[in-house]
């Protein structure tokens, strides 16, 4: 498949630079030109990629965000106020961009309480969506979450078209599995894909897409909205490249084997490995940055390892050969963990 983009930036020519940015034209960071398209109105190459995307992702319309998931929440929120939304239902773990769109758009929050269950928060049971679905208009599951979990998405699309109430998924931490029957489009009206997280883009890429073309026209308004007027032409290039990338099912299965040979959390997906050290979480932390290995994050009783399909084998292996070395605290000894990026109102 081609990389219209990418494509694009490879042909320019020598050229002086009279426009922005100031540096005027290092590599690939250009403005939007005759020639490269204008992402608040694709024509050209912009439009092919966003069509590409959008096809592989299931999607009838497809946004390419160099402003990270941060912008895709935004606009999903401001779509679902056009069309008549005022409550949103969704769990007390959610990403603070979500709280701080309603707080913007001035919709009210229905809140759903999360049990964590050895210090991590349990994606909210059934009951807890039918009853905070029922007092709101719209609702917005998180899956997969930051742990490494799956919202019951096809229960919540099965409660929300019940009641002709929209569904909408922020799948930041889920855009590898668009090759999968776990990511977000098989079951949301809006979502959400933070490609530089899971797949190979740069940090800021993500894509926000709409299945019909009802959410499409008022996500595009959202869109318009809360998007930058600058884009990055890397990071619109690479999130393209990230979302084209084949699959990498021999990392895949590595990754089920390391997380059972080393006792890992048993999660839902399996770029998040999640091993537990309790009380020596912050030495374990340290003693891998000795050896320069840095895992996503450290909440206290968990260090989380995040992988792609970039992720070497060898690089695993390394990282399994410093985890046998490293103390592990006690099975029963949970502490009251920082759960990371999560809201500040919990």
């Amino acid at each position: 498949m081609r990389l219209h983009i990418r494509e694009m930036l490879s042909a320019q020519g020598p050229h002086v630079s009279f426009h922005t940015p100031g540096h005027k034209r290092r590599g690939d960071d250009i403005t939007e030109l005759s020639y490269s398209d204008c992402l608040l109105s694709p024509h050209g190459v912009i439009l092919s990629a966003e069509r590409d995307v959008a096809a592989i992702l299931g999607a009838e319309r497809s946004f390419l965000l160099t402003d990270g998931s941060t912008s895709g929440v935004f606009s999903m929120l401001y779509a679902l106020k056009r069309e008549g939304v005022r409550k949103l239902a969704f769990p007390v773990f959610s990403h603070r961009s979500v709280y701080n769109a309603c707080r913007v758009l001035g919709l009210e929050p229905v809140l759903m309480q999360q049990e964590c269950v050895r210090g991590i928060p349990a994606q909210p049971p059934i009951e807890a969506i039918v009853a905070a679905e029922s007092g709101a208009d719209a609702l917005l599951l998180t899956s997969p979450d930051y742990y490494g979990f799956l919202a019951p998405m096809s229960e919540a699309k099965e409660i929300c078209g019940a009641h002709a109430k929209p569904f909408i998924i922020d799948g930041a931490h889920g855009s590898h599995l668009h090759f999968t029957d776990m990511h977000a489009s098989k079951f949301a009206d809006m979502w959400v894909d933070g490609v530089h997280k899971s797949l190979p883009a740069l940090t800021q890429g993500a894509v926000v897409s709409a299945k019909t073309k009802r959410w499409a026209a008022a996500l595009e308004e959202g869109v318009a909205t809360f998007r930058t007027t600058s884009p990055s032409y890397p990071i619109m290039a690479s999130v393209e490249e990230a979302v084209k990338w084949p699959r990498n099912e021999t990392v895949e299965r590595a990754a089920a084997q390391f997380k059972e040979d080393f006792g890992a959390v048993k999660n839902d997906d399996w770029t998040k490995i999640l091993i537990f050290f309790g009380e020596q979480a912050d030495a374990a932390e340290k003693a891998l940055a000795a050896a320069g290995v840095y895992p996503e994050f450290n909440d206290g009783n968990y260090l989380m390892f995040y992988l792609s399909p970039c992720t070497a084998e060898e690089d695993l292996k390394r990282l399994g050969e410093l985890l046998k070395d490293l103390p592990r605290g006690g099975t029963g000894k949970v502490k009251a963990g920082k759960i990371p990026i999560y809201s500040e109102g919990v």
